[in-house]
């Protein structure tokens, strides 16, 4: 691939309607899913699947009335306002802070849960820097299991007091975020504890879950887009997004599968440097480069745990991948915001910076645009 081509240079600059954003605005507070958990008519089915004192089938029967009925069927709704500042028609978002804790890790964290109960297991552990540990400690709570939550101990979130308000054990572990994935591993090895980890035993699992995700836009739009931008981390929701539209093409519910577009914090995500420097596979990054601030933690890593899905989503599909630097992540946050009246995690915004800066660069042709964008956690 050409290293000059637009889908290889440097994303994330702020678009040139947009107003100057003061350098501390993050919009981390007031931005966020509202009341976290679940509304009183779901009070039986919480009572009976956390219940180890029913019979299984009774608690697993609950617990997927519980996801069926509050997990997905997210937001999905046309930016017009977006498309007239930037000049590109039907951009649709996707707003995964619908789901009960504000983001799509719901998704893959009762999906994970609802497997762990059918497959005996009493507890369950996961590593996390927020977002996914309260997901994980909500769900488990509703399911009456045991959750141990892994955090790096240099990290700070205001997301831990929600995860203990569910019973989450909180284990503080020294190193970065990968050091502790491998410290929830080797407890859940040791003390055969359901490992809920990315890139795991149980990734199937997950990327099922996010598939979920092509489903709900294709029952909207009777058809795949022309492209399905995202922000990528480890990069497990795009390349599950990916898959769910595989799989309704080979179904023939689809004309094509929608190119993947994959936005990351700059020059801090894996699977957008494999991508920029052509590599066959998604190589880490040296630890050393990773510097987290409060705008890009949620993105940032120097080993994406399913980079090779997302990069091969991405590939596949003639897409492309870009960062988006802190300044433009909180400039687009409160374009939404003003714009749309929808308030977003800076860091979800990199996925829509990938997608407009290269149509700034390189007009996109007439399509459906769809872009996920989450909820705030501070």
């Amino acid at each position: 691939m050409n290293r000059s081509s637009p889908e290889n240079q440097e994303s994330g600059t702020v678009p040139a309607t947009s107003l100057p954003v003061p350098d501390d605005l993050l919009l981390l507070d007031g931005a966020g899913p509202g009341e976290v958990g679940l509304g009183p008519e779901m009070d039986r089915e919480k009572a009976v699947a956390s219940d180890p004192g029913r019979s299984i089938q009774d608690r697993l029967e609950a617990y997927e009335n519980i996801l069926e009925s509050e997990v997905g069927d997210t937001l999905l709704y046309r930016a017009r306002n977006i498309e007239r500042r930037v000049g590109l028609r039907q951009i649709y978002l996707k707003f995964e802070g619908d789901n009960p804790s504000g983001t799509q890790k719901d998704r893959i964290a009762f999906s994970q849960v609802l497997d762990a109960l059918r497959r005996g297991f009493d507890s369950i552990t996961v590593a996390t820097c927020g977002n996914y540990g309260v997901a994980m400690a909500l769900a488990a709570s509703l399911g009456g299991l045991r959750c141990l939550v892994y955090i790096p101990a240099g990290y700070h979130t205001k997301r831990i007091q929600e995860m203990e308000s569910y019973g989450a054990e909180v284990v503080r572990a020294p190193g970065d975020y990968e050091s502790v994935v491998l410290a929830s591993r080797a407890r859940a090895a040791a003390e055969e504890l359901y490992d809920a980890n990315a890139g795991g035993a149980n990734t199937a699992i997950q990327l099922r879950s996010y598939g979920e995700i092509a489903n709900e836009i294709y029952d909207e739009l009777r058809d795949a887009p022309t492209a399905v931008a995202a922000p990528v981390s480890n990069g497990t929701t795009l390349a599950g997004i990916y898959k769910g539209f595989a799989s309704l093409n080979r179904r023939g519910k689809t004309s094509h599968v929608p190119r993947m577009v994959a936005g990351s914090s700059f020059g801090k995500n894996p699977i957008v440097e494999s991508f920029r420097k052509n590599l066959p596979r998604c190589e880490d990054l040296a630890p050393t480069r990773i510097r987290e601030t409060a705008v890009n933690e949620p993105l940032v890593n120097w080993s994406s745990l399913d980079g090779d899905h997302a990069l091969d989503a991405v590939r596949q599909t003639s897409g492309w991948a870009a960062f988006a630097s802190d300044r433009s992540m909180q400039e687009y946050a409160k374009l939404l915001r003003e714009q749309q009246g929808l308030s977003v995690l800076p860091a979800s915004t990199a996925g829509l910076i990938a997608l407009l800066d290269r149509h700034r660069r390189e007009p996109l042709p007439p399509g459906r645009y769809v872009v996920i964008l989450t909820g705030r956690t501070a």
